[in-house]
């Protein structure tokens, strides 16, 4: 099964509709599987009193609030339709992250999305979760900032979700006993990708903890991946060679531009790189058989070694460490044999470097 690569657009956009399509064409020439937004209204998310994250006063206006920044990345609805056309004309899936009701409901209502993608700051809005469940076919849910419990609780959320009526109470009993459910689990298999992440811009190799991706594996039996935050890619190829089913992946036309977000991001040389090597992993991790390849066959006798006469050797001269070796080609007698010929008789001449044909 091939990675699914998401090209993560984010706000990289700076609230221009042409740099966006711009980002969609990156994304698309890339060869991503899919390019992805954010969806929001600012005053639904963000509250005057917000401070911004420690990055973010280093990429943007420091005396600009949280709110105020917000509110300059927000798409319009008619920005989405223009978009979601362009990525459907590029042949490349369109995806966003809503982070309210009102933009929840526009992605699966208005156009229809059938996968929504949680951020991790939104892994303990319940509410929220509740909703995205009860609206998306298939789920990504990222998991930074949080232990194995808080993962564990929002699954029990989407679980609920997934399972019960609509007009049933949500409660936290409730939602531990979807998640233990049969049909719950049922459902979370089929529905849910689990995301590793580290929340930080860029973060830190340190803090990456690719070996968590192994522990939500294990911990709730659904597929993982990895949304990564670090400079570079190899962190990113690092994470598929350990299975990651799922690679998000910041990326901008220019790591210059002013925004938040940018210099975190790969450029559009870095994405392509970064899809190509990515198939080039896929392409050797193989089968896990351990045999010859094809292009290996060719190549054994030449590289292996066979029972050769290391000195001249006489018609009925008795073989020894002394006149036997192993040398290229391996088109003789194995070196296997070596210990059983020691002590038997030449039944011809051999001349130095000949192989062996007892």
């Amino acid at each position: 099964m091939s990675t699914f690569i998401i090209a993560e657009a984010g706000v990289n956009h700076n609230g221009d509709r042409h740099l966006a399509k711009q980002l969609i064409d990156i994304a698309a020439d890339a060869g991503a599987d899919a390019v992805k937004f954010q969806t929001f209204q600012a005053d639904r998310v963000v509250s005057r009193h917000a401070p911004k994250a420690e990055y973010q006063t280093q990429t943007t206006d420091k005396t600009e609030s949280q709110l105020d920044m917000v509110r300059k990345l927000e798409l319009s609805i008619s920005d989405h339709e223009v978009l979601i056309n362009h990525a459907q004309t590029r042949g490349i899936q369109f995806l966003s992250t809503p982070f309210d009701l009102p933009s929840l409901q526009l992605l699966t209502q208005q156009f229809g999305l059938k996968t929504i993608k949680i951020p991790s700051g939104e892994i303990t809005n319940a509410p929220f979760l509740l909703e995205i469940s009860q609206s998306a076919q298939n789920i990504i849910l990222s998991t930074g900032m949080s232990t194995l419990a808080e993962v564990e609780a929002a699954l029990g959320v989407l679980a609920f979700g997934f399972i019960s009526p609509m007009d049933k109470r949500p409660q936290r009993g409730g939602f531990e006993q979807a998640f233990a459910s049969e049909a719950g689990q049922q459902q979370l298999r089929d529905r849910v990708t689990l995301l590793h992440c580290t929340t930080e811009y860029p973060a830190p190799f340190a803090e990456v903890n690719l070996r968590a991706m192994d522990t939500l594996a294990s911990a709730f039996g659904l597929p993982v991946g990895y949304s990564d935050h670090t400079p570079g890619i190899h962190i990113s190829l690092a994470a598929v060679a350990r299975g990651a089913k799922i690679i998000e992946k910041h990326f901008t036309s220019d790591r210059t531009l002013p925004g938040p977000d940018h210099q975190a991001s790969l450029e559009p040389h870095e994405l392509n790189q970064l899809v190509q090597q990515i198939h080039e992993i896929e392409q050797s991790l193989g089968d896990g058989i351990k045999r010859p390849t094809a292009s290996e066959w060719k190549n054994r006798d030449i590289a292996r070694k066979s029972l050769v006469a290391a000195q001249v050797i006489a018609l009925g001269e008795v073989f020894t460490e002394e006149n036997l070796t192993c040398k290229r080609p391996g088109i003789g007698c194995s070196p296997f044999s070596y210990w059983q010929t020691l002590g038997h008789i030449a039944a011809k001449p051999y001349p130095i470097d000949e192989p062996l044909d007892v």
